[in-house]
């Protein structure tokens, strides 16, 4: 008997909601006694972890977050989940509500069931009755066999990423209790593990050049390899750096290279195959936004793998939420502020502030990275097919309902499909795709890895990596010195150029993808980002969105009681910012706890059930 198979069960027997027999087949999913006969059953077998195990995928009918994934599908009232939501538990976006995990509010008693594990448990039960399969060494098989490993490294990483260390688990669980204590492997083991596991998975795998078949294949696992190893490596390295009790205290400098290298060879791998390319039909000014709104992305030479709605069968809520302007989310001024000018420089000091003050002169692709205002509404944006012209014309600041209030000043436009012909308002009727990777995340993951290893010998490599990115909305190529922000206000002043240019494309790039707190965490970033830190929005005293005719004298702040509008500073202020939610409580920041949320917290009772094999996390 292994002790980590019946550790295992152990958890899943009194930690988990799923109610299988640990010594019988999952039920309602196999039909015979002899499991995995065919390819056929091992294909829909594998079909309930397109719904759980992906990053936007979801349960769209019902509002779920199977194993804590960081990027689940659909939008949640208020935000804070979903496609277009989960940056709000970041410095690009707020919601109504504070972040707990921002503000240092998480809590033991809330900590959740690793509920993975029940996944995991499933796919190991297929892994290790392949030999049933009497097509073996098919296409088909194959294709089957890799799936399984896709998985099975995806639930893996993305409890990784929440706690840390786990214990490995490669069989199906048993159900005898004998000696059940196993304490966790070490980090960089369940980092190798995950890689082992996504290189079988490239093993098996099929090779395809469009998305059409919504299923994963050898590039999808290559780029999720690329995101493990460039995880693990900046992980390794940062909180190293900063000697906290987060990093493998056995991990070499040599090791946290060869991730490095490891995400740039699987991302290479991807560019090398010459098949896929970022989508640009030449309209610098929309190919950008276009492509976070067509509902059918199978032939999008970027997008390697997306799940696609119909707003009937299969609907999200996505444009509900946004398609006023509001869904109880803004996009925050420290965001906005990243964005580059369109000749390519940091956009700072007087000419920032000047800009502010008329609302949307910041955001005009005349002035900034067009990418920007393809993210975010201007003024006279449309955005649904029965608007009255002259649009959008001020953020939504006070709204017709909770759902249709902007929080910051700064609305999201980047996945509302404006010419949506299905139901607008109704729930469940959405139909934005879900992408869950695409061209540019491999440039990004290729760029920031080689940035690592040594940003000046790979400048050159870095530079044309990035260059699609840039041609698509007609930016200047990346000039590490040009671009370098030094300003006493920037957060990553400090890093060397390189580095501080990946990041910033990164961000740029993927802003508001669900991505932005998994990279804060793994750059050691809170101190910098986060800690004391407040979300700020657009610029209200001091700009013409004071007393603007389209808030009808409804927006009340600077009373003791009664505010829907809450604003930095004092009455009196010559500058005064929208801020999101009512700061009482919070005038020193946020308080990210350093020494301890960087890691979700292990339930205490299954610390007692592992007869305290597994440890809390730090600081818990």
């Amino acid at each position: 008997m292994k002790k980590r198979n019946i550790f295992l069960g152990m958890i899943l027997a009194f930690s988990l909601t799923s109610c299988f027999d640990m010594d019988k087949m999952p039920e309602g999913v196999l039909s015979t006694a002899q499991p995995f006969s065919s390819t056929g059953e091992m294909r829909n077998y594998l079909d309930q972890f397109y719904q759980t195990g992906n990053p936007k995928y979801g349960d769209d009918k019902i509002k779920v977050n199977f194993g804590d994934g960081l990027r689940v599908q659909d939008f949640g009232a208020g935000g804070g989940s979903g496609i277009a939501g989960y940056d709000t538990h970041s410095d690009n976006m707020s919601a109504s509500s504070v972040s707990s995990r921002l503000a240092g509010e998480t809590t033991l008693s809330g900590a959740s069931k690793l509920t993975n594990y029940t996944a995991i448990r499933n796919l190991n039960f297929l892994l290790c009755n392949l030999d049933n399969c009497v097509e073996q060494g098919s296409p088909d098989y194959n294709q089957y066999v890799g799936e399984a490993y896709y998985f099975r490294a995806w639930y893996y990483y993305k409890m990784f990423v929440d706690y840390g260390p786990l214990t490995w688990v490669s069989t199906p669980l048993d159900p005898n209790e004998e000696e059940m204590q196993l304490p966790r492997d070490g980090r960089t083991v369940v980092a190798d593990s995950i890689l082992a596991d996504l290189d079988k998975a490239i093993y098996y795998l099929g090779e395809q050049n469009n998305s059409a078949s919504m299923r994963v294949h050898k590039d999808v696992a290559r780029a999720l390899k690329s995101d493990v190893a460039l995880f693990e490596g900046t992980w390794e390295k940062y909180h190293k750096a900063k000697g906290d009790k987060f990093f493998d205290p056995t991990v070499t400098d040599e090791k946290i290279r060869s991730y490095f290298t490891a995400a740039a060879d699987a991302a290479k791998e991807v560019m090398d195959r010459g098949v896929w390319r970022i989508y640009t039909t030449g309209n610098m000014q929309d190919d950008y936004r276009k492509m976070f709104q067509t509902t059918d992305l199978s032939g999008n030479s970027e997008v390697l793998w997306f799940k696609m709605y119909d707003g009937d069968q299969v609907g999200n809520n996505v444009n509900r939420y946004l398609n006023q302007g509001g869904g109880g989310v803004g996009v925050t001024a420290s965001l906005i502020d990243d964005y580059l000018t369109v000749d390519g420089k940091p956009f700072v000091g007087a000419a920032r502030t000047e800009a502010k003050k008329v609302f949307g002169n910041e955001l005009l692709s005349t002035v900034r990275d067009p990418r920007l205002a393809q993210t975010i509404c201007t003024p006279g944006q449309q955005l649904r097919p029965d608007d009255a012209p002259p649009y959008y014309v001020v953020p939504p600041l006070i709204g017709s309902s909770s759902y249709n209030q902007n929080m910051t000043g700064y609305s999201l436009l980047k996945y509302v499909q404006i010419d949506y012909t299905g139901s607008l308002d109704a729930e469940f009727k959405g139909a934005t795709p879900a992408i869950q990777f695409r061209y540019a995340d491999i440039l990004l993951n290729y760029a920031e890895a080689l940035a690592e290893l040594d940003g000046a010998a790979n400048s050159q490599k870095i530079i044309v990596a990035l260059q699609p990115l840039r041609d698509r909305v007609g930016m200047p190529a990346v000039d590490f010195d040009r671009e370098y922000n030094q300003e006493a206000d920037y957060p990553f002043r400090h890093l060397d150029k390189y580095i501080q240019a990946v990041r910033r494309e990164r961000r740029i790039e993927k802003a508001c993808e669900g991505r932005r707190l998994e990279d804060i965490l793994r750059w050691a970033a809170a101190e910098e980002l986060i800690v004391g830190k407040w979300p700020k929005g657009a610029l209200f005293t001091g700009s013409n969105l004071e007393n603007h005719p389209a808030f009808g004298g409804k927006l009340v702040y600077d009373q003791a009681s009664g505010n829907n509008l809450f604003l930095t500073g004092k009455p009196g202020d010559a500058l005064r910012y929208v801020v999101p939610s009512n700061p009482a409580g919070y005038e020193q920041g946020w308080q990210f706890n350093v020494g301890r949320d960087y890691l979700l917290p292990i339930q205490p009772r299954m610390l007692s059930l592992t007869g305290g094999k597994w440890e809390q996390n730090p600081g818990w």
